[in-house]
């Protein structure tokens, strides 16, 4: 299984900006974004259920931040809108077969990107 994330880039605060994430190998039950920062730890931004869609949040980018997939691609997306400073982060795409009432932990992700860098100044 391999995960390659990109889009990520320098902008302004109240910019939006798309990060996708291009999967190959086996699929998963769930796939999800998460960000950390230099001297903070890995936080969950969100996930989606693989097989019906249902989608989940962290609450620092509910109503900001839209997961989805395109499975005919293979693809995840992250769209980020109306971007702030404290969104400056390395994002991580990830798959996995979490037990969906702990989809944002990390621990339930086996397979991992990259990483790309957001920083959003003000």
């Amino acid at each position: 299984v391999q995960l390659q994330a990109s889009g990520g880039g320098l902008v302004q605060a109240g910019a939006s900006l798309r990060l996708t994430c291009a999967a190959s190998g086996d699929t998963f039950r769930a796939y999800g974004w998460f960000r950390q920062a230099p001297g903070k730890e890995r936080e969950f931004v969100a996930a989606i259920n693989y097989g019906n869609n249902r989608k989940y949040y962290g609450d620092s980018v509910k109503g900001r931040f839209t997961i989805s997939r395109d499975k005919s691609k293979n693809t995840l997306y992250l769209e980020m809108n109306s971007l702030k400073p404290e969104d400056t982060s390395v994002y991580y795409c990830a798959a996995g077969n979490p037990i969906l009432t702990y989809v944002s932990a990390s621990e339930g992700y086996r397979h991992w990107g990259q990483g790309t860098q957001v920083t959003v100044s003000s």
